[in-house]
C-alpha cells in the first residue's frame, strides 16, 4: 500500500485517538443496527409455532402458509438489497444506512397491528425493504474504515449483529413470549427509531473512500481531519482513475462478471440454510419430542454458535484469507448437518447444533467480509448489495423449502440430509472462486 496522504498537523497520539473512535462508533453503530437486523428476521421463527397452533392470531395458518409467511420478509430483504446497491454507491453509505433505520422500524411497529395472513405478509415484505437495504449497506462502510489486517475480523464483529439479533430473538422468546404475545416481541424490534437512529444521526461518517472515489475531495478531506484518518495514496488517485470508471452495478458485472455470479450463488446457498434452520428448527424439534422452550433452545444454541464460529473464523481470515476459511466451514456444517441424524443424548445434539451455527450463519458473515474487501471502492457497495440481495434468492427458498419438507411427510434425517447436501455444494462454489485482485486489496 502506498504511503498515506497526510492531511492533518495534529499530534500523530491526537489523530490515533481520533480514529479509535471513529472505529469504534462506526463498528459500534454498525453492530447494533445488524443486531435488530438480525432479530427483525428471526423473531418470526420463534413465533412461527404460534401461528401454527393458534388460529385467533392470524387466522388458520398451515405449514406451507408458515414458510410463505417467512418468505415475504425475505423477498423485501432481496429487493431492498439490490435497490440499495443502486444508490448506495451513487448517493453513499450514511444516508442509506440511516433511512434504512428509520424504515425497518416503522415496519415492525405497523406489522403489529396486522390481524391476517395477508397484511401480516405484506408488512414483512415492506420491512424485509429496510433490513435489506441496511445489509447491503453495512459491509462496505465497515471495510472502508477498517484498519488493514483487521478488516474480516470488523466485518465478521459487525455481521455478528445478525446472529446475536437472532439468539436475542430465541431467548426473549423462551423469557417474554408466553407474557407478551407474539406482537410484543414484534414491538421489540421498532426500538431503533428511538435509540439507535439519533445517535448514528450525530456519529455516523461517511465513507472517505467513497467521498473520494466520486470526486468530492474537499468533503472527503472534511471528514479526514475530523476523524483523524489519512487519505491512502490509491485513493487519491481514484479521484482520476476509478472516476472513469463505470459504477455500480454496471461497473461490477464489466469489471467482475464470473466472481460476482459465484459470489451471489455463495450467497444464495448460506442464505438458504440461514433461513431453512432459523424458520424450522424450532418446530423441527418440536416433533423430534422436545417441548416448546426446549425447542426455542436449540434456536439459541444455533445462533451461539454462529457468533463464536464466525468471530474465531473471521481471525483466520484475515491471516490465511477467506476462501478457504468460508470453505472450511461449509464443509464443517455439512458435516454437523449430517451427524443431527445420529441419535446423541441432548448435551452432544446442542453442541452439534453450535457447529451447524458455524457452517449456516457463521460461514455467511464470513462470506459477507469476503465481498468487502474483494472488490474496488466503486462497485463495492454494489457488489455487497448483490451478494445481499440475490443471496435473499437462496433465503426466500430457506422457509419454503423448510415448509416443503415439514409439511412433506419427510422423515427429519432426509430433512438435515437436505440441509447437509446444501453445505456441501457450498464448499464447491467457494472453492471455485477466484482469488480477489491484489489491487483492491490494499483499498
Amino acid at each position: 500500500m502506498s504511503p498515506p496522504l497526510s492531511l492533518s498537523g495534529a499530534d500523530p497520539s491526537v489523530r490515533q485517538n481520533k480514529q479509535l473512535q471513529t472505529v469504534a462508533w462506526v463498528v459500534s453503530l454498525a453492530l447494533f443496527g445488524l443486531i435488530f437486523d438480525g432479530y427483525d428476521l428471526v423473531v418470526y421463527g420463534a413465533c412461527v409455532s404460534t401461528f401454527l397452533r393458534d388460529a385467533s392470531q392470524l387466522g388458520p395458518v398451515s405449514a406451507a402458509t408458515a414458510g410463505a409467511l417467512g418468505s415475504y420478509a425475505l423477498f423485501g430483504v432481496l429487493v431492498g438489497a439490490l435497490l440499495a446497491g443502486s444508490v448506495g454507491d451513487i448517493l453513499g453509505r450514511r444516508k442509506v444506512m440511516l433511512f434504512s433505520y428509520a424504515w425497518f422500524s416503522i415496519g415492525m411497529g405497523l406489522t403489529t397491528l396486522a390481524s391476517s395472513v395477508t397484511s401480516f405478509g405484506v408488512l414483512r415484505f415492506i420491512t424485509g425493504l429496510g433490513v435489506g437495504a441496511l445489509v447491503a449497506t453495512t459491509g462496505a462502510l465497515v471495510s472502508e474504515y477498517a484498519p488493514r489486517g483487521k478488516k474480516n475480523l470488523l466485518n465478521a464483529v459487525v455481521y455478528s449483529g445478525i446472529m446475536i439479533g437472532s439468539l436475542l430473538a430465541a431467548l426473549l422468546a423462551i423469557l417474554l413470549l408466553e407474557h407478551i404475545g407474539w406482537r410484543g416481541m414484534f414491538w421489540i424490534g421498532a426500538l431503533p427509531i428511538f435509540t439507535l437512529l439519533p445517535l448514528a444521526w450525530f456519529k455516523m461518517p461517511e465513507s472517505i473512500a467513497w467521498l473520494a472515489a466520486r470526486g468530492r475531495f474537499e468533503e472527503a478531506r472534511r471528514i479526514a481531519e475530523q476523524t483523524g484518518f489519512d487519505l491512502p495514496e490509491p485513493v487519491v488517485r481514484a479521484i482520476g482513475d476509478e472516476g472513469t470508471q463505470k459504477a455500480g452495478f454496471a461497473g461490477l458485472f464489466s469489471t467482475y462478471p464470473v466472481q460476482t455470479i459465484l459470489l451471489g450463488l455463495m450467497s444464495a446457498t448460506g442464505l438458504m440454510l440461514v433461513f431453512s434452520l432459523n424458520t424450522w428448527l424450532p418446530e423441527l424439534m418440536l416433533r423430534a419430542g422436545f417441548n416448546t422452550k426446549g425447542s426455542l433452545s436449540f434456536l439459541l444454541v444455533l445462533n451461539g454458535g454462529a457468533v463464536i464460529g464466525a468471530l474465531t473464523g473471521s481471525r483466520a481470515a484475515d491471516r490465511f484469507g477467506p476462501k478457504m476459511v468460508v470453505a472450511a466451514s461449509f464443509a464443517l456444517g455439512a458435516v454437523a448437518m449430517a451427524l443431527l441424524t445420529s441419535g446423541f443424548s441432548l448435551g452432544v445434539l446442542l453442541a452439534i447444533v453450535a457447529v451447524v451455527g458455524l457452517g449456516s450463519s457463521g460461514t455467511q458473515t464470513l462470506i459477507y467480509g469476503l465481498v468487502a474487501n474483494y472488490y474496488r471502492t466503486n462497485v463495492r457497495g454494489a457488489g455487497v448489495a448483490w451478494c445481499a440481495g440475490f443471496g435473499r434468492i437462496g433465503g426466500v427458498g430457506g422457509p419454503l423449502l423448510g415448509g416443503y419438507l415439514a409439511g412433506g411427510g419427510f422423515q427429519l434425517e432426509t430433512i438435515f440430509y437436505i440441509l447437509a447436501g446444501l453445505a456441501v455444494l457450498g464448499t464447491v462454489l467457494t472453492l471455485l472462486l477466484p482469488a480477489a485482485p491484489r489491487s483492491t486489496q490494499a483499498i
